[in-house]
């Protein structure tokens, strides 16, 4: 019997497939925009050149320090950029750190969005800015960050190398895994979230061994698509808040972050959420969730310990201290000894150990 439950759709418009780049003039105009200010990072800025060229009259300029974590002071060089040009509107063009970047300007001042992401981070998808200021990440939750239309290119992504693949892939596969347990989780969202994480689990290993596998990253995008919809539209619990306080608290990279983190994470919930770790397992074709996707990672070449992206051994009781701070739900009440150990096997790299929770 199907439960009681509440959904609340997000107003977000879609355009999938090959070559849809082309359509973005278009989709500008379609929104109303007259001068369109082109978001990239550094990496990606001859990228976003090439894109306003095509959009010719549209173009008003670009702005390349999308950097991320979404720094405040970053998001206020933007806002003066987008004054100079004189911009009505902003065209989000790379992954995570555009894309964030773009929602805080929408926050700040009211412009639409035009998101392209050219990695599988999911962000696009959802209300939700994750923005840093003197080193402590803070996330707000408002439908007016969320982009008013979503391009998904594949071609895009044929060239996204495979180690950002992975990780940006399993960072998207996080958002699903947490979606099935979630507070409000619905049978809607559960279906999408184990058809996401179903995808990206086949997808990534075809990838791996042949990066240009059109199929495969086809498969990826839309897999990263479903996972992006379930963190939008269902609450998370501890693997996120620990992957933010990580993240801005020690500057980490954040899919690298999601990556190391996830499976400890589940193993800590597991016994909490047997269903939940069942679809998961059936999902990635695993006898078990958590130890499946840390094999799923190191089978794939992703670094498996924090220490090997950057974190310092003496920040593991700051962060177990930060993780317990300023309550949040979780299925699984948050022990500080517990979490502590969690932090410390994915500092260090070891398999992921699921505990019983305290009496």
């Amino acid at each position: 019997m199907i439960g009681s439950f509440t959904l609340e759709n997000l107003p977000c418009r879609v355009v999938f497939g090959s070559g849809t780049l082309a359509s973005a003039k278009a989709e500008i105009e379609r929104l109303g925009g007259k001068r369109a200010l082109v978001l990239t990072t550094p990496q990606q800025e001859a990228q976003g050149a090439k894109l306003g060229a095509a959009l010719g009259p549209l173009y008003a300029g670009i702005f390349a320090g999308a950097t991320m974590h979404t720094p405040i002071e970053v998001t206020e060089r933007a806002i003066a950029a987008m004054k100079a040009c004189d911009a009505d509107c902003v065209v989000a063009l790379g992954g995570g750190s555009t894309t964030g970047l773009g929602k805080a300007l929408a926050l700040r001042t009211g412009v639409n969005q035009l998101c392209i992401p050219t990695t599988y981070a999911g962000s696009e998808m959802t209300p939700i800015l994750g923005q840093t200021e003197n080193g402590l990440k803070t996330t707000v939750r408002d439908t007016a960050v969320l982009p008013e239309t979503v391009i998904y290119d594949v071609d895009l992504t044929l060239t996204l190398p495979v180690g950002l693949t992975v990780t940006s892939g399993i960072n998207a596969i996080a958002h699903a895994v947490e979606a099935l347990y979630a507070r409000d989780t619905n049978p809607v969202t559960s279906l999408m979230a184990e058809e996401g994480i179903r995808a990206l689990a086949r997808a990534l290993p075809a990838i791996a061994a042949m990066p240009d596998d059109r199929a495969a990253r086809s498969d990826a995008l839309y897999g990263a698509w479903l996972c992006g919809v379930c963190l939008g539209t269902v609450g998370m619990a501890l693997h996120h808040k620990l992957c933010h306080t990580l993240g801005g608290t020690f500057d980490l990279p954040h899919a690298e972050t999601h990556t190391i983190v996830l499976p400890h994470a589940l193993a800590y919930n597991a016994p909490a959420v047997p269903e939940a770790m069942t679809r998961i397992a059936s999902a990635i074709d695993a006898a078990d969730a958590a130890q499946g996707l840390y094999d799923l990672a190191e089978r794939l070449g992703a670094k498996v310990a924090l220490r090997d992206i950057g974190m310092p051994e003496s920040g593991i009781d700051k962060a177990a201290d930060l993780a317990v701070t300023n309550a949040y739900w979780n299925p699984r009440p948050l022990e500080r000894g517990a979490i502590r150990d969690l932090i410390a096997r994915a500092w260090a790299g070891e398999p992921p150990v699921a505990t019983k929770a305290a009496a």
